[in-house]
């Protein structure tokens, strides 16, 4: 579910940055009355993403503006599919045009990489987790994309799950002091999130198991031999997560460990956006 407050700060910032003080190369050769038609043309391969925020984002420049969808999100496309047409003031297509498809070529492209991952799993428990590398000010519709292509979303920000990492952990003192002043922090304050602490070697896994009081490991950068251990020793009494230089070509393997989830911050750093193009209709 996209967040609207987010949603539509973004969408402000994305206008202002477009708009700015008008459109004028329209403005300079469109009569204001002007009405037509465009259509949004497929020119790549992959999945769909982005139709329900382009709808926002026609509604939100001119809600007179009407929209006829072909295609939804999550569908597969090929080249020379038509995803909509749009009707309606000419200047109003026009300045909408580059940020509706800004949003859907990212959000195409990461939606397919994230259902090239989801496959490569198919038969398998793990599920595919994003991360928070994402671009700024974009992150709702990065994570939206690897839902709309498979994946799970992991938390949105600092703010909606605890994650103890390397860091945390070294700042804190250790893994016991970093845990336990976690959930004394969370007792103090009221609030109900979820705990997820990295363990960066199997002693780091034992360590985690004796002291307790969280939900899920991340085995960071762990080998093939060592998430098997790893996943032998939890034994199933928390959720566990492998993270760090897992690709294509490797994570059906880690998955066959018996891992619960993978964490894969390429979905959304590492994209090539689908070639989309908005044209009028003659």
């Amino acid at each position: 579910m996209i967040n609207e407050d987010l949603f539509n700060s973004f969408l402000e910032t994305a206008l202002r940055e477009d708009i700015g003080d008008g459109d004028h190369s329209s403005l300079s050769c469109i009569p204001a009355s002007s009405r037509g038609n465009a259509r949004l043309l497929i020119k790549d391969k992959g999945i769909l993403a982005g139709i329900d925020i382009a709808t926002r984002i026609f509604r939100r420049i001119d809600p007179g503006l009407k929209l006829e969808l072909f295609l939804k999100d999550g569908d597969r496309i090929k080249n020379g599919d038509i995803a909509f047409a749009v009707y309606g003031s000419v200047l109003s297509i026009l300045k909408s045009e580059r940020l509706v498809l800004n949003v859907m070529q990212r959000m195409s492209g990461i939606a397919t990489k994230t259902s090239q991952y989801v496959q490569e799993l198919g038969g398998l428990k793990t599920r595919v987790l994003d991360t928070r590398k994402t671009t700024p000010g974009m992150r709702i519709l990065d994570k939206e994309a690897v839902r709309i292509g498979g994946g799970i979303n992991h938390r949105m920000g600092l703010y909606d799950m605890i994650m103890l990492k390397d860091n945390h952990i070294d700042f804190a003192g250790g893994i016991e002091k970093a845990i336990n002043k976690t959930n004394l922090y969370l007792e103090k304050e009221g609030k109900d999130l979820h705990i997820e602490i990295e363990a960066r070697s199997l002693d780091d896994v034992r360590e985690i198991l004796r002291v307790g009081k969280i939900h899920r490991i991340m085995l960071d950068n762990f080998s093939l031999s060592h998430t098997r251990q790893a996943v032998e020793i939890i034994a199933g009494r928390y959720k566990t997560e492998s993270s760090g230089n897992i690709t294509l070509k490797n994570l059906r393997d880690y998955a066959k460990c018996g891992v619960d989830f993978i964490s894969v911050g390429a979905l959304t750093h590492q994209i090539r956006s689908l070639d989309l193009s908005l044209k009028a209709i003659q």
